[in-house]
Parts: C-alpha cells; structure tokens; sequence
C-alpha cells in the first residue's frame, strides 16, 4: 500500500533540496526523520514535514485502523523537480541591471509498506514475472 504526499512552489533551489532528499531516498520512515531532524540544512525542515504528511496520508487511507509504526514504512519515491522562477532585478554599476532569479521546486514522497495489512510479504511484479 502506497500513499503520496506533494509539496509545491517551495522557495528553494532544486539543487539545494535534491542533497536532502538523497540523503533519505529508499530508508526507513523513522531512519529518515531521524536524519531529517538533525540536519541543518534548511530543506530538511520542509522535507520533514512532507514526509510526516505522507504517513499521515498512509493511515488515513486505511481508515486510521492501523498505525504506521507495526508496518515498517519507508520511502519509497522521493523525487524534485524545478517550479517557476522569480525574476528580479538588482541595480549594477554604470546604470545597468542584473536580473535575480528566485528559484522554485515541487518536491514528491511516496510512502510504502513491507509487509501486507494481512501480516504476508508484499510482492514485487518482477517477482511474479520471474516463474
């Protein structure tokens, strides 16, 4: 079971966001705000609170039933991608301008779970394609 969480127009560079989301791509939910929580670049603290709404999402979509600690979540897709840009100009000398431009991003996290709600290992479809 998957569930998705999107944050957009986040007032950052890509470049900047994407050494975040490397660091915490394919870890364990609890690993990942582990590392989150201490990192001290600003990207985390907006990660952060992306991934806490992702498992938020994961157990509202099972109806608050179960709890996201028994069933070893972890990230599966964390993706960034460019937004917009904000173009700005900046006096320089002689009476010219230099243009500024404010970088966006949107940033995606997928959630999964290992093991099924029913307590069975989830398979893979390159498991089921390997018979």
């Amino acid at each position: 079971m998957e569930a998705v969480a999107k944050m957009k127009n986040i007032p950052l560079s890509a470049r900047k966001m994407r050494y975040v989301v490397d660091s915490i791509r394919g870890k364990n939910v609890d690993e990942a705000l582990n590392i989150l929580k201490f990192s001290k670049r600003e990207a985390s603290e907006f990660v952060e609170k992306l991934l806490l709404s992702a498992i938020s999402n994961w157990e509202n979509k099972l109806d608050m039933a179960h709890n996201a600690d028994d069933y070893g979540l972890f990230i599966k897709t964390a993706l960034v991608d460019e937004a917009g840009m904000l173009k700005r100009f900046r006096p320089a000398p002689h009476g010219r301008a230099h243009r500024i431009r404010k970088r966006l991003n949107h940033v995606t996290l997928i959630v999964a779970n290992n093991v099924d709600i029913e307590g069975e290992e989830e398979t893979t479809e390159s498991e089921n394609t390997e018979a």
